[in-house]
């Protein structure tokens, strides 16, 4: 028989490499310091919504969020934050800009030059890229 190794680099959850092994496979796994671990969390983040994005059923999908959650939970731990204090800042925004309950689509926003929110845009170029009118 012969052995192949696959890529992975990536943060994974703690019981993983136990599992992993339970099914014969060899992993090269670390401990990651606080700086490095805060960006595989990021990372993480990141995979976990296009996973999220990805989902075909209403199984799928609420997995995929409870991942997501759960990376969302973590960083929020290493910032000494917890789901309180994401649920009062989420209440916040909603009061103060709305859910999306309506299901508004912004497809463009036409702005005067002199208007100082024109600013917002202009430092974002990479977001909002400028079209012509």
């Amino acid at each position: 028989m012969s052995k192949h190794r696959f890529k992975v680099d990536k943060l994974i959850r703690d019981k993983m490499p136990e599992i992993m092994r339970a099914r014969g496979m060899v992993l090269c796994e670390r401990s990651m310091d606080a700086e490095e671990y805060y960006k595989r969390l990021k990372e993480k983040l990141l995979e976990e919504a296009a996973e999220v994005c990805s989902a075909i059923d209403k199984k799928e999908i609420i997995i995929e969020l409870a991942d997501l959650l759960e990376v969302m939970l973590a960083i929020a731990k290493v910032n000494d934050m917890n789901l309180e204090d994401i649920m009062m800042a989420a209440d916040n925004k909603k009061k103060e800009n709305g859910g999306f309950d309506r299901r508004i689509y912004n497809e463009f926003v036409e702005i005067e030059s002199n208007n100082q929110n024109i600013e917002y845009y202009k430092a974002r170029k990479d977001k909002y890229p400028e079209i012509d009118l």
